[in-house]
């Protein structure tokens, strides 16, 4: 496709990054299963492995079918570059990997997926690494919390379980001003919906398993550079502006520019790390970006009628969605997310912890699964779950009480997933 075209989302989400195939004329992006690709001669080899030439070495670090999805959701977030790897998990370690070093922290939300609570407070320490967590409602206390050891502050768009809405431009100025990038996870959100770049992210992470893939096949994850962050500007960021003796002295913001981060992440990251993504993962993928407007389209409206019908129900406390005029964060979310909010939510049952797992037990078209975004409605009862790691007071910080379970709200006609509830509430709280 052109660079120079002003293509709609809708457009870009089928064709950015794709093209005929040249060998075959094939229209769908190929699956390239092939672990290495044939050089054409010594120096053609020398060339990529010195990092003067673009190409294809080694599937770990590199492959076509991946590429494609690498300039796809690049483009979608409003990126110049991107880097695809085995999981949503893995791409918060590849995002933290070129800024950490031992006795360096991040700065995080208090609103984050359980699972990334415990990689940050728990598994990073093993790298010498350690977080804080701080309320993102709180600008002035992120601030507080920087301090000459922070590389990096990290919160999420729209926060998994809770659907809490981020102000992505306010934390974006903290971090500027203290001169660390941000980094946002947009999974919950998709690019659809948020391009946290445009708010003032330096990178942005997805768990690609959940919106962007949509049908519950492929794990996988993917970290989009914006290219607007000086990594020179302070001594802060020596893996990207200093000599990298395995490249003979090769300075990676000095030589690739705005593309640093983005060669860094394959060239050290995916090649020491190895959180490859396959290329079966990435064609799944593919797959799944051409019809994402569409689906967070109906996601929205679903979860829209959803969420009004529990927040009208007695047998429920409360609803968390931030689509709803109730939510404290419908203005901000109306601002920031004009398409919507997405269709993942909680709701509090009355009658506790007993009552969610009688509910769970009791739905029929809802699937209990620790997954989200998929085309099919998802319940959860996260605190005996996903966030069962975690201390009360931090299931409570995170929106996951023991009194509430997690919504992912698919495509299916929004009549039937009612139906469902209702029948499974009234044996909940019976």
């Amino acid at each position: 496709m052109s660079e120079a075209a002003n293509y709609g989302f809708d457009t870009l989400q089928i064709h950015a990054g794709a093209k005929p195939d040249p060998a075959t004329g094939a229209r769908q992006t190929p699956i390239y299963q092939t672990t290495a690709y044939v050089f054409r001669d010594a120096d053609h080899a020398a060339a990529l492995f010195n990092l003067q030439e673009v190409g294809f070495i080694y599937s770990r670090l590199t492959n076509p079918t991946v590429a494609v999805l690498q300039e796809r959701i690049a483009t979608l977030e409003g990126g110049v570059g991107a880097v695809c790897c085995s999981s949503g998990h893995a791409a918060q370690i590849m995002a933290l990997f070129p800024l950490m070093g031992p006795g360096c922290n991040v700065v995080a939300s208090t609103r984050l997926y359980g699972g990334t609570v415990t990689q940050f407070s728990q598994t990073i320490k093993r790298f010498g690494w350690s977080a804080k967590f701080v309320d993102f409602d709180d600008p002035e206390a992120v601030a507080a919390a920087i301090d000459e050891n922070t590389r990096a502050v990290f919160g999420e768009s729209v926060a998994n379980p809770g659907g809490y809405v981020t102000d992505i431009r306010s934390i974006a100025d903290v971090a500027d001003a203290a001169g660390v990038p941000l980094i946002i996870d947009n999974t919950s959100a998709t690019p659809y919906l948020c391009n946290p770049i445009a708010h003032g992210a330096t990178l942005v992470v997805h768990s690609t398993t959940k919106y962007l893939t949509g049908n519950g096949t492929v794990t996988g994850g993917v970290i989009v550079d914006s290219g607007k962050f000086d990594w020179s500007a302070n001594d802060k960021f020596p893996s990207l502006s200093q000599p990298e003796p395995a490249y003979h002295g090769l300075k990676f913001h000095e030589t690739f520019g705005a593309l640093a981060f983005t060669f860094h992440g394959i060239a050290i990251g995916l090649r020491d790390l190895g959180m490859t993504m396959n290329p079966q993962a990435a064609h799944y993928t593919l797959m799944g970006i051409e019809t994402l407007s569409l689906r967070m389209e109906r996601h929205c409206e679903n979860a829209k009628k959803v969420a009004a019908w529990l927040e009208q129900d007695e047998r429920v406390d409360y609803v968390t969605y931030a689509g709803l005029p109730s939510s404290p964060y419908f203005d901000r979310a109306e601002a920031q997310y004009p398409k919507g909010t997405g269709g993942l939510f909680t709701f509090a049952v009355k009658g506790g912890y007993d009552a969610c797992v009688k509910l769970v037990n009791a739905l029929e078209i809802f699937s209990h699964v620790a997954n989200l975004g998929d085309t099919r409605s998802l319940i959860i009862h996260s605190a005996s779950t996903t966030h069962r790691q975690l201390t009360p007071e931090q299931q409570e910080a995170a929106g996951a009480g023991a009194n509430v379970v997690r919504v992912s709200i698919g495509i299916e006609n929004a009549e039937d997933l009612i139906a469902d509830l209702d029948q499974a509430l009234s044996k909940a709280t019976a």
